[in-house]
């Protein structure tokens, strides 16, 4: 079911906002990625409380949270694979 809580909608619509706040280009990702930080704890908060078919509906009302979300995606393969470095914490 689709059900959504306001809460659900209203974190999934901060990041779609942010999101939304750069131009689809290279120099807008780049933007996006530098002050992804703020919005992560959302995104998780949504992620975590939603069922495959709620994310989906919630990519396609909220194009910009898909968007973070893929970011998000590569960005952790990146780590994954090695590409992105992380420091270790001291």
């Amino acid at each position: 079911m689709i059900n959504l809580t306001a809460e659900q909608h209203q974190l999934a619509k901060i990041v779609h906002d942010y999101a939304c706040r750069f131009p689809l280009t290279e120099h807008g990702d780049a933007l996006l990625l530098q002050g992804c930080y703020d919005y992560m704890n959302a995104f998780k908060l949504v992620m975590d409380s939603t069922s495959k078919v709620q994310m989906d509906y919630i990519c396609l009302q909220y194009p910009g949270y898909l968007r973070f979300a893929k970011w998000m995606e590569r960005l952790a393969q990146g780590i994954a694979d090695g590409v992105i470095e992380v420091p270790k914490e001291h």
